[in-house]
C-alpha cells in the first residue's frame, strides 16, 4: 500500500489537466544543480516535495513564481482546500454555542480540531488545553491582557522578539512591573546565555515572572535553546514561547518541553486558513490568568442586576465571542496534509538549501575584493533555520537601499520580504543602531515619526535588511534564480 504522502501525489487534484513543466534549466543551472547534488547526496531523499510541488503547488512554476517568503507565510496544497470545500459543502455547519444538530455537529468538528493540534504536538490533554485565537499576535495578545502582573514583577524579553512579543510589556508596565531586555551578541546575533541567567536569577520571590522568547528568530532565523524553558521554570519564571517561525518547519515536541504558553499561526504552517491561530497554555498556567473583560462564550453565568459574572473554564474562557468554525476544520485538513508531507524530510531539504544559499551568498564579492552581502546572524546550518535576513553592499562597503533590491525582485517575480519584519530589537542590533541614536530620533519627531524622517535621522544607516526564507515548496531553481539576481545587480 502507498504512503501517504504517496497517495497524496498520486490522487488527481483536478479534472484540469497537469499544468506544464516548468522551463528547462539554463546551462548555468544544470552544472551548479550537479555539483550541488554531488555535495549534498542526501537532497535526493527529499526528491519526493518535488513531486509534491508539481502537483498541490502547481500555480507557482505556472505563474513564474520564486517564493522566498514562507516566514511570512506558508503555501497551501490545492488538496487541502479541495477537501475543505468537500466539507462545507456537504455539512450544515451552525454556530456551536447550542445544543441543536447543526451545533453539535459544528461542536465535534472544533473539539476533534483540538484533539488533532495536540496529537500533533505531542501534548498531552492533561497538561495542555487548546484556546483558538485568529492568528499568533492574537494568542500573545491573551498572554499579556491576562497575566496577572503587579508592582514589582518582571517581564523579561530578549531583544530578538516579534513587535507581538513586545507590546506585552505595555501591560506589565500599566501594572507597576519591570520590564528588561536580553541583548544579542554579533555577528550571530544568539543570547549570551550567561547573561540571560543573570536575568533569569532576577525573579521576583513570589511574584509574577514571565520571560518570553522565539524558538526561532523571524529575522535572523536563529534557533534559541528550547532548554531556556526548563532553566526558566527552576529560577520561578513562567515561559512565553514564540512558535510561529519555528514550527512550519520544525518538531515542537510538547512531551519533552514545555512552555506555560505557546503562540502560533497556522498560515505559517501550511497557508490556509489564515485567520486561525492557537495559544497552547499549560491547565495550571492558565488557571493563573485573569480576563480584563468578558464577552460572549467567555463566561457561565452573567447579569446585568446583579452586576457579577463568572468565567468559563479552559479554552472557553479566552475564546472571545464565536469561534471562526467554518475555517477550523480546515486546520485539521492542514495537519494531515504536514504530517503526510513529513517534518523531517521538509527541515532535510530547507537546510540543504539555506547551506548552499549562505555559502553562495557569502562568496559574493566587488572586484576590489570587499564582500558583496553582510549578513545578520549564523554563517553555518548550527542552530539556524531557513530565514536568511542580510543586506547588500556597495563597492564602497555602504548598505544597498534594500527598497531597490525589493523591486528588482519582483521585477524577476521573485518574492521576498524587506525591511525590520516586525521584529526592531534585531534590526536595531544587526544596522548597529544605538540606544542614542533611536532616543533622539523619538524625541525630535515628537508627534509622529514616518519611515522617511527615521531615515533622515540616523543619518544614512541601513533602516531594514532583506529577508529569504524557505519552506515546503522550495527547491534548488528557487534560491539559483536568487544568486542569479545577487550577481546581476548593479555594483
Amino acid at each position: 500500500m502507498p504512503s501517504t504522502l504517496s497517495r497524496i501525489m498520486l490522487e488527481p487534484t483536478s479534472d484540469r489537466a497537469p499544468s506544464s513543466a516548468p522551463s528547462p534549466a539554463t546551462t548555468g543551472e544544470a552544472t551548479a544543480f550537479q555539483e550541488f547534488l554531488r555535495r549534498h547526496p542526501g537532497y535526493e531523499r527529499t526528491r519526493p516535495l518535488d513531486t509534491l510541488r508539481a502537483r498541490e503547488l502547481a500555480r507557482l512554476d505556472r505563474g513564474g513564481h520564486v517564493y522566498l517568503d514562507y516566514t511570512g507565510g506558508g503555501l497551501y496544497g490545492e488538496r487541502q482546500v479541495r477537501r475543505h470545500m468537500e466539507i462545507l459543502l456537504s455539512e450544515v455547519l451552525g454556530n456551536p454555542h447550542s445544543d441543536n444538530p447543526t451545533s453539535l455537529a459544528t461542536t465535534e468538528r472544533v473539539e476533534r480540531c483540538r484533539r488533532r493540534v495536540l496529537d500533533f504536538f505531542r501534548a498531552s490533554a492533561d497538561e495542555y488545553v487548546v484556546v483558538f485565537t485568529a492568528n499568533a499576535s492574537h494568542a500573545l495578545k491573551l498572554v499579556g491582557e491576562s497575566y496577572p502582573f503587579e508592582k514589582g514583577d518582571r517581564l523579561l524579553l530578549t531583544f530578538d522578539n516579534h513587535n507581538s512579543v513586545n507590546g506585552i510589556r505595555e501591560y506589565d508596565r500599566a501594572h507597576g512591573a519591570e520590564t528588561a531586555y536580553v541583548p544579542l551578541v554579533l555577528p550571530e546575533m544568539r543570547v549570551d546565555e550567561t547573561v540571560l541567567e543573570k536575568h533569569l536569577r532576577r525573579a521576583r520571590p513570589g511574584g509574577h515572572n514571565l520571560f518570553a522568547y522565539p524558538a526561532q528568530s523571524n529575522f535572523s532565523g536563529v534557533q534559541h535553546p528550547l532548554a531556556w524553558i526548563e532553566t526558566a521554570h527552576d529560577l520561578g519564571w513562567d515561559v512565553l514561547l514564540d512558535a510561529a517561525a519555528f514550527v512550519p518547519t520544525n518538531r515542537l515536541d510538547l512531551s519533552r518541553h514545555h512552555p506555560d504558553f505557546v503562540a502560533l499561526s497556522f498560515y505559517k504552517m501550511f497557508g490556509y486558513p489564515t485567520g486561525v491561530g492557537v495559544l497552547l497554555g499549560r491547565r495550571e498556567a492558565l488557571a493563573r490568568l485573569h480576563r480584563p473583560w468578558f464577552a460572549g462564550g467567555t463566561i457561565t453565568v452573567v447579569s446585568v442586576q446583579a452586576d457579577r459574572h463568572f468565567p468559563a473554564f479552559g479554552a472557553a474562557a479566552f475564546e472571545d465571542g464565536t469561534l471562526d468554525y467554518t475555517n477550523i476544520p480546515a486546520v485539521e485538513l492542514g495537519l494531515d496534509f504536514l504530517e503526510a508531507v513529513g517534518l523531517d524530510v521538509i527541515h532535510d531539504r530547507v537546510a540543504l538549501l539555506t547551506g548552499w544559499l549562505l555559502e553562495e551568498l557569502l562568496s559574493l564579492t566587488h572586484a576590489n575584493g570587499r564582500p558583496r552581502v553582510a549578513l545578520y546572524g549564523p554563517r553555518n546550518l548550527e542552530h539556524r533555520g531557513g530565514a536568511l535576513a542580510f543586506n547588500f553592499l556597495d563597492p564602497a562597503g555602504r548598505v544597498v537601499d534594500h527598497r531597490e533590491v525589493e523591486r528588482e525582485a519582483s521585477r524577476r517575480r521573485i518574492s521576498l520580504r524587506t525591511g525590520c519584519f516586525c521584529n526592531p530589537g534585531a534590526g536595531e542590533m544587526a544596522l548597529g543602531l544605538s540606544r542614542q541614536e533611536l532616543v533622539t530620533c523619538f524625541d525630535r519627531a515628537r508627534d509622529r515619526l514616518t519611515y522617511e524622517s527615521f531615515r533622515g535621522c540616523i543619518h544614512g544607516k541601513g533602516t531594514g535588511a532583506i529577508r529569504v526564507s524557505l519552506g515546503l515548496g522550495s527547491n534548488f531553481r528557487d534560491v539559483y534564480r536568487f544568486v542569479e539576481l545577487a550577481r546581476e545587480l548593479p555594483s
